[in-house]
């Protein structure tokens, strides 16, 4: 829902220059156009309940970082209109994309992180883009970790020692081949098999 927002005030900003100077008034004008100003942020119209609405949703999100829920509650307890709209402009960004950063490093602490989990995570810290990091964080490590764990049950699969249970389950969940079926083998069912 966060990137739905964002995509559609990113496209709404990308397109107003083009559909303004599109119009036939200005399109047949023979001096040049003025230059045209977009209109400010979608907040800009919000009234404080509105604004705290906003912060609060942001909130509601089982992901939200320390820094994002220091600086909304901050906010919440006390700020100003015009810096809960600064917030929401730029502040929330650049406090998510912190907590992004640090849940990439965690991520990198994990031992239990795979190949291609860990050379994924060192690709977005060498890069610093604070949008692929998000989307990363959404649905690219959910792809990742599946990669990782396939391989995983396959390793277990490999020693010829397992016993007929393990085995069984072993197959069950390649065969499911779910992100979900193979981390609950790995996490669960192997040792419920064993």
């Amino acid at each position: 829902m966060r990137s739905s927002r964002w995509a559609l005030a990113a496209a709404a900003g990308a397109l107003a220059p083009a559909l303004l100077l599109s119009t036939p008034a200005l399109a047949t004008s023979p001096s040049a156009p003025a230059p045209v100003t977009v209109a400010g942020s979608l907040y800009d119209d919000m009234d404080i309940d509105d604004l705290r609405v906003a912060i609060a949703r942001i909130l509601a999100d089982p992901d939200c970082g320390r820094r994002v829920t220091r600086e909304a509650n901050a906010l919440l307890d006390g700020g100003t209109v015009e810096e809960m709209r600064a917030w929401l402009e730029t502040g929330y960004r650049i406090a998510q994309a912190e907590d992004d950063r640090v849940a990439l490093a965690r991520i990198l602490a994990d031992p239990d992180s795979g190949r291609r989990v860990t050379a994924e995570v060192n690709q977005l810290l060498d890069t610093s883009d604070p949008e692929a990091t998000r989307a990363w964080l959404e649905t690219g490590y959910r792809i990742a970790q599946a990669e990782d764990d396939r391989v995983a049950v396959a390793r277990i699969l490999a020693d010829p020692d397992i016993s007929d249970a393990l085995r069984a389950a072993a197959g069950a969940a390649l065969d499911d081949n779910t992100p979900e079926a193979l981390r609950y083998f790995l996490e669960t069912g192997q040792y419920e098999a064993r």
